[in-house]
């Protein structure tokens, strides 16, 4: 998953930026492509901020969120509203567009899961938040 990152600056709600590389490493990753203008997002994002802060302590799982939104102003806006302490890819960046294309994401929310080798574990991330524990979820994935 580092690999597929490299080189991106990931950035944090509060401003701060990392290296996804370093932050990403032996990681299972949920990319999370989502927009603040999208109800169903608005919906999604307390669980799946729930769910990361129960699996936050372990370093296992990460989540790196891929901005559908329409402003960089947006972007910042939502993230500070209802985003748990994860990464985002900065708005605008190509590489937006590329994991999109790459994981054929059509319609948001949208939680990709990824094993830290960046094989594909799941599209349907979403689904396994809402109905798992998330060490469980966590574990399925890990396995898989």
């Amino acid at each position: 998953m580092a690999e597929l990152l490299k080189g991106v600056k990931l950035q944090k709600k509060d401003g701060s930026t990392a290296d996804a590389e370093e932050v990403l490493k032996d990681k299972v990753v949920g990319l999370y492509f989502s927009a603040h203008w999208c109800p169903p997002c608005r919906q999604f994002t307390p669980v799946l901020k729930d769910f990361h802060g129960e699996l936050a302590d372990g370093g296992e799982f990460e989540i790196v969120f891929v901005s559908f939104d329409r402003s960089e102003g947006d972007l910042k806006k939502y993230m500070e509203e209802c985003h748990g302490d994860w990464y985002c890819i900065p708005f605008g960046s190509p590489k937006i567009q590329e994991l999109a294309t790459r994981y054929s994401v059509s319609g948001i929310p949208a939680l990709v899961i990824i094993k830290a080798d960046g094989k594909e574990i799941t599209k349907n991330g979403r689904n396994d938040v809402q109905s798992k524990a998330p060490r469980a979820a966590l574990s399925g994935w890990k396995s898989a």
